[in-house]
């Protein structure tokens, strides 16, 4: 269960990092309410499965699905740039992610 509660916290962070976005600055009260709400999850659930996992290993996984998430989200949603230096960056965070979780006990 500590896998899928990261990986539910993972999503969580790429859908709080967009709605804080959409907040402009916490100024529109939708996104900004969108925004604390899957916060407090996404940390709620990061903390159940530190229950049973390495702090390293599931701080390093949470902060990755949502580091590369916002990142596609940022070029599919937004329209944000996407160039071979970024995308390289990116399937580097992804491939640290696979090690990560291949290198876990748990």
């Amino acid at each position: 269960m500590a896998w899928i509660y990261l990986t539910i916290a993972g999503v969580l962070e790429i859908v709080w990092a967009f709605s804080m976005k959409q907040s402009e600055g916490f100024s529109k009260l939708g996104p900004s309410l969108v925004t604390l709400v899957a916060m407090i999850a996404s940390f709620a659930l990061l903390s159940l499965s530190m229950k049973s996992l390495p702090l390293g290993t599931a701080y390093t996984i949470w902060t990755g699905i949502g580091a590369v998430g916002a990142f596609m989200v940022g070029i599919f949603v937004l329209g944000e740039q996407a160039n071979a230096m970024r995308i390289v960056a990116a399937l580097l965070i992804v491939g640290g992610l696979v090690l990560m979780k291949m290198s876990s006990p748990a």
